[in-house]
């Protein structure tokens, strides 16, 4: 690429220097979790971080997200990072001495650490701003736990602050799941997409020794929820898969074993891997409650909701991922996914709007197995530190690389 193409094992090794002040960043973050789109002491905790670099950096007036714009010194277009930084409304158990002060507050899926990892990343590129051929918006996110803050911060208008054509969108997530530092992903479908299906059906109550003269709600609820489990093996390609899980049932009251209530209800989350798997879902299962109801002379209210759009990675960016990996780290600390995953991410609207892609780094403790470990969003999840500075290294290059290649592109024309 160059002479000016930034060299990723020095970034690498440079970033072990990082290790302190990273994880001071974390656990400060980690022992005042906040959570949704207002994170006050958080964005200002990881601000407070970078306020010596003098970037230009743009808060957002209605939640707590920011935009860090890093301008290099050779001309170029936009890379968008991306770190999230909420937390889960979960009792903390982990023993830990810089576990969560606020009781029904943890962070359990580790955007404590993608935020310092993102500070160490801006640290990086700052550093190097010699090197930087073009720019980089690096995106403070709040509220990913089930608010949609991309699609927030999006809607805000944060890609507009780009100087230059959008070329390439990543972000990482620590998982307790696979080897600390390890780097897998994999291109095209990497995580569901999701919605939520809430129904209520409306029927007659009775005495239950006499159904004939009511119209049972809870028998049609009962039809409709196998209905739809028949429906996604029956509609939908296994090549294509959709995962249906009612997570809850409510009707009638407890310990009144003979009386036929008047309404009942149910809610199910929804996986699809295509946005043409999650609108058809949402037709058939429309369509499935109000027959299965109609059928047998009641009505259904239903409520689809769609929360996230699925994960597609883009193939070529993809492949710059799993370049820069085995560049910085050695072949044996990448992997190729095999299947996607069922868990939902709302960086999907990032990648909607600039393809790139969204990758996994492991940061299980090496005393625990990953295969047993406690998941994210486990109230006893740990996350071991030391891979900070190796993940921010490595999301700074995914910046530098994908620079260095329009760079090189450009001068071979």
């Amino acid at each position: 690429m160059g002479s000016e193409r930034m060299q990723l094992r020095e970034l690498a090794d440079e970033a072990q220097g990082y290790l302190a002040p990273l994880r001071e960043v974390r656990r400060d973050i980690h022992r005042r979790p906040e959570l949704g789109l207002d994170l006050p002491e958080t964005l200002d905790r990881v601000l407070a971080s970078i306020e010596e670099l003098g970037l230009e950096i743009t808060r957002s007036s209605t939640i707590s997200s920011a935009v860090v714009r890093i301008v290099g010194d050779l001309p170029g277009p936009t890379v968008v990072l991306r770190a999230d930084l909420d937390a889960l409304a979960l009792h903390e158990d982990t023993g830990l001495d810089f576990a969560s002060e606020i009781p029904g507050r943890m962070h359990a899926c580790g955007h404590d650490l993608h935020a310092a990892i993102g500070v160490g990343a801006i640290h990086l590129l700052a550093t190097h701003k010699d090197r930087l051929a073009g720019e980089v918006l690096f995106l403070f996110q709040p509220g990913e736990e089930g608010d949609n803050g991309a699609d927030r911060m999006l809607d805000e208008g944060a890609l507009e602050l780009a100087g230059g054509e959008l070329v390439g969108a990543y972000a990482l997530h620590v998982t307790t799941s696979q080897p600390l530092g390890t780097v897998w992903t994999k291109p095209g479908p990497l995580m569901a997409g999701s919605a939520t299906l809430d129904v209520t059906v409306n029927g007659r109550g009775g005495h239950g020794s006499a159904p004939h003269l009511a119209l049972d709600p809870i028998q049609v609820a009962a039809e409709i929820i196998a209905g739809l489990q028949t429906m996604v093996t029956r509609r939908f390609s296994a090549f294509d898969p959709v995962i249906l899980t009612v997570g809850w049932i409510r009707g009638g009251e407890v310990g009144t074993n003979n009386v036929i209530p008047n309404t009942a209800s149910f809610g199910a989350t929804i996986r699809t891997f295509s946005d043409a798997s999650l609108a058809a879902i949402e037709r058939h299962s429309i369509a499935l409650v109000d027959g299965i109801a109609d059928a047998h002379g009641l009505t259904a209210e239903s409520t689809f909701l769609s929360v996230t759009a699925p994960v597609i990675n883009d193939e070529r960016h993809t492949d710059l991922a799993g370049r820069v990996a085995i560049e910085m780290f050695g072949t044996e600390r990448f992997t190729i996914a095999p299947t996607p995953i069922g868990g939902a991410e709302d960086f999907a609207a990032v990648l909607h709007a600039v393809p790139g892609a969204f990758i996994f780094i492991g940061a299980c403790p090496p005393e625990l197995d990953p295969a047993t470990a406690p998941y994210n969003h486990s109230n006893l999840a740990l996350f071991d530190d030391s891979v900070l500075p190796d993940a921010a290294a490595y999301l700074a290059a995914l910046a530098f690389a994908r620079l260095d290649e329009i760079a090189a592109a450009t001068r071979s024309e």
